[in-house]
């Protein structure tokens, strides 16, 4: 079973609010924090002269100094840590296999740019079917800033996604929070050649979708009938509209599928969107 939440550590500030934020998300699912910390030995010639016990007495200090801070903000929480020497993105892959959940830190930027998604963390996105969430150096989940308010998440009705729809009204009844579905979807390319549309045509699709949409949750809304739930569908960019609404949220959720192409496993464009420019955490979650 998997019963713990994991994060990687790497003594950044973005890596610190990750710990913080998965510490906040392990005592809400009542489960043990494991913090991670990999190296990639050797270093030369990035770090010319830097011996292997250098590096072993940083990593621990790394480990020892968050552990101690989270102990700290949850006294009952139990942590473990885990110093390894492997490339991070290997090492990061292979610990979330037991995990229920990986959480990785991401660099916050002000304006539109709000993530900057290091090259580990999206190899490791893609390099595991755990769900992984990416959290900025601002995201600290016991800063009075912070919105616990609502959690939103993309839903597809093309292609099945009870994962990603598990894992939303999941975090939403662990957090007593609304969740907010979004769909967007667009005119057929056919309709870029009639030169006189019907604007009748577009409010029956809209009214289509949405009854699509209110299938897809229906199932979800019985199984969490305590978790508010409301529902938009827009006509234009899914990951537009999902970033917008990540304004004041709590959690963004949206799924990748698990396939490959011939250049290896990719995100998509809606994913990868909302990674990089959600305003909130983001949580990837793979599905079929």
């Amino acid at each position: 079973m998997k019963d713990h939440v994991t994060v990687g550590v790497d003594g950044s500030p973005e890596s610190r609010a990750a710990a913080r934020w998965a510490a906040h998300e392990a005592v809400l699912r009542h489960v043990p924090l494991r913090l991670v910390h990999a190296v990639d030995w050797p270093l030369d010639p990035v770090f010319p002269g830097l011996g292997r016990q250098d590096v072993d007495r940083w990593a621990d200090a790394a480990l020892t100094d968050v552990t101690q801070e989270l102990h700290q903000r949850h006294p009952p929480l139990e942590i473990t840590t885990r110093c390894l020497a492997a490339r991070p993105t290997a090492a990061l892959a292979a610990e979330a296999s037991d995990a229920a959940l990986l959480v990785l830190g991401s660099r916050g930027l002000g304006g539109p740019a709000r993530f900057i998604v290091g090259s580990v963390a999206m190899s490791t996105l893609v390099a595991t079917a755990t769900p992984v969430a990416l959290v900025r150096d601002t995201d600290d989940p016991d800063g009075l800033g912070i919105n616990i308010s609502e959690v939103v998440v993309g839903v597809d009705i093309h292609a099945s996604c009870d994962r990603v729809l598990a894992f939303a009204f999941e975090e939403a009844a662990r957090r007593s929070c609304s969740l907010r579905a979004v769909h967007s979807w667009k005119m057929p390319p056919a309709y870029m050649y009639v030169p006189f549309f019907d604007p009748d045509n577009e409010r029956d699709i809209s009214r289509s979708v949405t009854h699509m949409v209110e299938d897809v949750l229906l199932p979800w809304r019985h199984k969490f009938p305590h978790v508010d739930v409301s529902h938009r569908v827009f006509m234009g960019s899914a990951g537009d509209h999902l970033v917008r609404a990540s304004q004041g949220a709590g959690l963004v959720v949206v799924g990748r599928h698990l396939r490959r192409s011939p250049l290896g496993r990719h995100l998509g464009p809606i994913a990868h969107a909302v990674l990089h420019h959600a305003a909130a955490p983001v949580a990837v979650v793979a599905h079929e």
